[in-house]
């Protein structure tokens, strides 16, 4: 029978090809390490106030404050590009009607 000790211990996962999935790798650990620490009750002050925080009502609205802010530069990427599109169709009307006409210059 294992013992407590070995039971707990983990396999090391591969290590990730990029610095972005590292970077996320070592999040989801500490995000771990923090859990463990919670449960157990070892967590520092620290860990503690960092999960209240993000537990809290004024943390939930400024997400969803950043989330719709995401939201409107997206929309506005999109209709900038959307305006340049429709620029380059009009210039390309216009000169389609000058070859037509015979106003090739």
């Amino acid at each position: 029978m294992k013992t407590t000790k070995e039971s707990n211990k983990k396999k090391k996962p591969a290590t990730a090809m990029t610095p972005e999935a590292r970077e996320n790798q070592m999040i989801s650990l500490a995000i771990d390490l923090a859990e463990q620490q919670l449960l157990d009750g070892t967590a520092s002050s620290q860990v503690i106030t960092h999960y209240l925080k993000l537990g809290s009502s004024k943390e939930r609205l400024e997400m969803e404050k950043l989330k719709r802010e995401n939201k409107l530069l997206i929309a506005k990427a999109e209709n900038l590009e959307s305006a340049k599109r429709i620029e380059e169709l009009y210039e390309d009307a216009l000169n389609a009607m000058k070859i037509y006409s015979g106003n090739n210059d």
